[in-house]
């Protein structure tokens, strides 16, 4: 995927490459600039096995706790054993000390006991580093600093019983945590996906095979046969069922998600924007477009995870006391209105907030 670090850098370098071939070939030609070091670092946030790329950093359990409660356990429980929205990232098992001293939790070969939670299955500390600090929280990825990042692995690593309560994780320490993860050998290192050969870890792993490609596959450039064909695909008539597509995916990453509106809608749907500016109720919509809110709730009655907006305009309708009390919900999130599923809590001004409330109380109209 084009989102991976590695790849924007490497990316980033293959045109500055062509740039510059280019211009060798043309030097009258303007193709753009080599990317400053600067730029590159900017994209380059990727955390290794060998945790190159992890900058220096401090987090406790203490903080880690704080900063759970108020960003994480919406979506994963106060104690990552939720499996409402998300499956458990921490479970009830507990290493026993031979998985403990070789590192391979033996019970994950067994499907009858179940794949396992998150953290039994974790091999390599720098996942919970890259992919928290890269993807988390759910409604404002990036946004954790490093400091931030640590307290919140180290935790997770708390409630894993990896590390004490008291256990302060830092940069210097973090390969004598990698070393007690109960799976840290449960991983498949022997293959070629990592680039530039073998890699040898501070603990003496070697990751790679030296590049023998791991997929023995031929081209097929012509007479090629079976024509492949797709096998499933969401039918024409159900295609907009839940509305556009592409609104009901995350605005980050490389992913968009496939445009459901046919021309005519599409033309309404600018139109619509267009209109945003002066109509309360067109701006409203296109403020939960924006936010991603109806990938969750439906602009009818519907349930998808959430209540429909008719429904939750249907229960607070006219009650204008009510305004204040809504907006709170939808800025911080929470549960037990509407079921045990929570609303993780959301990036968007108390402005914007407050007049989604107020439009579900006139009515939800659209």
């Amino acid at each position: 995927m084009f989102n991976s670090p590695i790849r924007k850098a490497a990316l980033a370098a293959a045109l500055a490459a062509v740039a510059s071939a280019a211009w060798a070939a043309n030097p009258g030609a303007s193709l753009g600039r080599a990317a400053t070091p600067a730029e590159i670092h900017a994209w380059n946030i990727d955390v290794r096995p060998d945790f190159k790329g992890l900058p220096d950093g401090k987090g406790t359990v203490a903080e880690g706790t704080k900063l759970w409660e108020a960003k994480c356990a919406s979506c994963h429980g106060d104690f990552a054993d939720s499996n409402a929205v998300f499956p458990p990232l921490v479970g009830a098992f507990q290493a026993t000390k031979e998985e403990m001293k070789t590192g391979w939790v033996s019970r994950l070969a067994n499907p009858s006991e179940g794949i396992g939670t998150s953290m039994e299955r974790l091999s390599t500390l720098s996942t919970l580093f890259d992919y928290i600090h890269r993807a988390m929280p759910w409604t404002a990825p990036d946004t954790l600093t490093w400091d931030e990042t640590y307290s919140l692995v180290d935790y997770l690593l708390n409630l894993s019983n990896i590390v004490p309560a008291n256990f302060v994780l830092t940069r210097q320490n973090v390969q004598q945590v990698q070393d007690q993860l109960p799976n840290r050998n449960g991983m498949t290192w022997n293959h070629g996906m990592w680039p530039g050969g073998k890699v040898v870890l501070p603990s003496g792993k070697v990751l790679g095979n030296g590049g023998i490609p791991d997929v023995h596959a031929v081209e097929c450039m012509k007479n090629c046969a079976p024509k492949p064909a797709v096998a499933s695909s969401i039918p024409d008539y159900a295609m907009n069922t839940w509305g556009n597509l592409q609104d009901q995916y995350r605005q980050w990453g490389p992913i968009r998600g496939q445009v459901t509106l046919s021309k005519a809608e599409l033309e309404k749907a600018a139109a619509a924007k267009q209109a945003a500016a002066s109509d309360p109720n067109a701006k409203v919509i296109s403020l939960l477009k924006q936010h991603g809110c109806i990938a969750c709730h439906a602009m009818g009655a519907n349930k998808v995870v959430g209540p429909g907006y008719a429904e939750v305009a249907k229960k607070y309708a006219g009650k204008q006391t009510e305004v204040a009390e809504l907006t709170q919900r939808i800025i911080k999130g929470g549960s037990g209105t509407w079921g045990s599923i929570p609303m993780p809590p959301q990036s968007i001004s108390e402005g914007d907030a407050k007049m989604i409330a107020t439009w579900l109380v006139d009515g939800a109209k659209q």
